[in-house]
């Protein structure tokens, strides 16, 4: 039986054929009825899936992982420190600071109005060394503040609800008196508050992006229903497979992964729509049955849609390999999101479209027998006319501006610093500059080191000595560990903090028999940096490879592969370039995420793959034929050119949604992917590659069996063969 990947068959070659006439009855009837039969299956089945996916779909928003152990590198100190700090007697304890500010200078009834409000705080909540906080006066007399640390809070949710009780505890005060609270517990809260407020928003933003682009690609009243549909199938199937994982295997699933699955799941499953939607719609002109019609599609398109959705799911579970939590997680909930997708378009889609028959087109319905009009095809078949008549010149031109795009690099600002991850000033940044303008000698943020308790007492003292470090004091024991809180000079993630951190790991790892680790917020964010430069030096090799090794297999060849990638990475170049002339002197970020280089490489080259593998195949399905490199390449951009071009923008613009939300990173990232496609789309794939592939000729397909063969073996019917799913032309047309 030959069929394709959507589950729509072939005739199967019966062993015992009667004789001719009873034969072809008996095999239309047979295709007939497998014709009406197998969409409803195939849309059954999906039901069925859809109908157990959806409660455990619901279930994926409680299994997010939030803390920072869930985004911190796997095998850091700050990591283990904050394990070590959930074992403690109270679990694992939130560090707040209570801040009192006046700028004219804090009154007397201030002050005791301060220090009454603390203490109902204190004797509400249970507290690590159980006695009221001392309050800290500023040397200008305009703040004071009230460190305290919380325990006994069971889970991220009681942590979360502990910062909102304190704040609603402190909203009554003097007039005049700002009253903030902040610290690295408050500054957790904040980021896990803004991060379950973007799921609904991220998914209808999502969703209404996608239709509006369909509806205008379309021009159709019904048409765009059906990809969007079936995409939301796929991403009810992705949530609860995700889900799955999660309960099997524990896998860790941050709200930054559901986000950026959720916008992988519409793209690229909008983007496999719009390539088979319009193969569908080129065969219905050849086919009078849609079955048949879809078939050929299928065969046609199969290929490269396997190919695309291949390289992004390989690319993404590379980062596998991550010793980052955060980047290792993102990988297989990534590329679940990708399969899904692709699963949906390839089976329910064809189905769908199947029984709807042509009228889904309408006003615009494909008729058996027609010709596509030429003014659909213009502009794409001038652009690479244009290339054709100057290949170099076009290749040369391109390759400079990408290369002046990419020096925006330089102007990038530094990492990202905590406070900064927010696009509006929640409190507990607020409280943050307020004490960095009124404390600029110390930090009110502890760098927090576990020692074994037998050995506190030396790594207490050591810390005490140790340059840059303010006061130093012991906190919490159990389990054969002490607690200690480091305070050091200057505010959090300053220069001056950096420095008193290596100095205390330098000094307390050589106290023998405390085994001491560093952590804390400062050391995170630390550790956070040196781990993904360390995970880029092993990740981006990763994914080159797998990246290279699929197309290779695709396009059988060396060279072509070669080209591919090298683009996307070039693309890439520039789109981290781009990103230096916007965050800061447009956007005012104050930094970088330090795994946005890493993930936007990710992204951008497997997805930017997808279009050179769309044109690609096809320039190869015309070689195949008869044609030379420079017709086929021409004829590859005429007719993929259009669905590059839509789904390019569908891509972007699925990524730019990202770019609503309010945390940084996630803007930084939406940024450089979309701009990253745009580029891709319609600059590289479409003049860049076509230019390199009339430069290279017949060697794009070194070592391939295109490459060896001369022009007068190039014909129809060729030794090669067709491409993989390709429809092969007849020698001879008439009669």
């Amino acid at each position: 039986m030959q069929t394709t990947s959507s589950g729509i068959a072939g005739d199967p070659q019966q062993p015992d054929a009667p004789p001719p006439a009873a034969a072809g009855a008996s095999s239309a009837a047979a295709g007939g009825k497998r014709r009406r039969s197998l969409p409803w299956a195939v849309i059954a089945g999906w039901v069925l899936l859809l109908l157990v996916a959806v409660p455990f779909a619901g279930k994926l928003e409680g299994a997010k992982r939030d803390t920072a152990v869930d985004y911190l590198p796997a095998g850091a100190d700050s990591t283990q420190v904050a394990r070590l700090q959930e074992r403690l007697p109270g679990g694992d304890t939130i560090d707040l600071v209570l801040v009192f500010h006046r700028d004219g200078g804090l009154t007397g009834a201030d002050r005791k109005a301060a220090g009454g409000r603390v203490a109902e705080v204190a004797g509400r909540h249970d507290l690590v060394g159980g006695t009221a906080p001392r309050a800290v006066p500023s040397k200008d007399g305009t703040t004071v503040m009230y460190p305290m640390a919380l325990t006994g809070l069971a889970d991220e949710k009681e942590r979360a609800d502990a910062v909102k009780d304190v704040r609603a505890e402190l909203a009554s005060h003097p007039g005049g008196l700002t009253v903030q609270v902040g610290g690295p517990g408050a500054l957790s809260a904040d980021s896990q508050e803004v991060f379950a407020s973007t799921d609904g928003t991220l998914m209808f933003a999502t969703a209404g992006v996608v239709a509006l682009l369909l509806i205008i690609t379309y021009r159709s009243p019904l048409l765009w229903l059906v990809p969007l549909g079936v995409v939301g199938v796929a991403a009810m199937a992705a949530m609860a497979i995700v889900y799955g994982l999660v309960q099997g295997f524990d896998l860790i699933v941050t709200s930054m992964s559901s986000s950026i699955m959720t916008v992988l799941v519409f793209g690229a499953g909008t983007d496999y729509a719009l390539l088979i939607v319009s193969r569908y719609r080129e065969e219905l002109r050849r086919h009078r049955a849609p079955y048949d019609a879809m078939r050929e599609a299928l065969r046609g398109c199969g290929p490269a849609v396997l190919a695309s959705s291949g390289t992004v799911a390989a690319g993404l579970l590379c980062l596998l390999a991550a010793d980052l939590n955060s980047s290792s997680g993102l990988g297989p909930v990534g590329a679940v999101g990708v399969i899904c997708a692709l699963a949906a378009m390839m089976t329910l889609l064809p189905a769908v479209l199947v029984l709807l028959g042509r009228r889904v087109f309408w006003p615009l319905i494909p008729v058996h027998g027609s010709e596509p009009r030429a003014t659909r095809r213009g502009f794409f078949e001038a652009m690479g006319d244009s290339a054709r008549r100057r290949p170099g010149a076009v290749l040369l031109g391109g390759a400079a501006l990408l290369g002046v795009l990419a020096l925006g690099v330089l102007n990038l600002p530094g990492n990202l610093k905590q406070e900064d991850t927010f696009t509006d000033k929640p409190e507990s940044v607020a409280a943050t500059q307020t004490l960095a303008d009124a404390y600029p000698d110390s930090s009110s943020q502890p760098i927090s080191v576990m020692a074994r308790t037998a050995g506190a007492d030396e790594v207490l003292r050591r810390a005490r000595s140790t340059e840059g470090v303010v006061r130093a004091d012991t906190g919490r024991s159990g389990g054969g560990w002490t607690e200690i809180d480091v305070f050091p000079r200057g505010a959090p993630q300053s220069a001056e903090e950096t420095a008193a951190l290596h100095a205390l790991r330098s000094d307390l790892v050589r106290v023998e028999g405390a085994d001491a680790l560093v952590g804390g917020p400062s050391a995170q964010q630390l550790d956070l940096k040196d781990t993904n430069a360390r995970d880029r030096m092993l990740v981006i090799p990763l994914v080159l490879i797998a990246v290279l090794l699929i197309l290779a297999a695709l396009l059988r060849s060396l060279l072509a592969p070669l080209v591919l990638v090298a683009a996307v990475v070039a693309v890439w170049g520039a789109a981290m370039g781009l990103g230096g002339l916007f965050f800061d002197p447009v956007f005012g970020f104050a930094g970088v995420d330090p795994g946005l280089p890493l993930l936007s490489f990710v992204f951008l080259v497997a997805l930017g793959v997808d279009y050179g593998i769309f044109l690609m195949h096809r320039m190869r399905e015309e070689s195949l034929r008869g044609a030379d490199v420079p017709d086929a390449a021409v004829t590859a951009l005429r007719t993929t050119g259009g669905v590059i071009a839509s789904a390019g923008l569908v891509l972007a613009a699925t990524f730019a949604v990202l770019a609503s939300l309010p945390m940084v990173m996630l803007v930084e990232m939406g940024f450089v992917v979309a701009v990253g496609v745009l580029l891709d789309t319609f600059l590289v794939r479409t003049y860049l590659v076509t230019s390199a592939s009339l430069l290279l000729k017949r060697w794009v397909w070194w070592p391939g069996a295109l490459f060896r063969r001369t022009p007068a073996s190039r014909a129809p019917a060729a030794q090669d063969g067709p491409a993989a799913g390709s429809r092969p032309e007849p020698a001879v047309r008439g009669g």
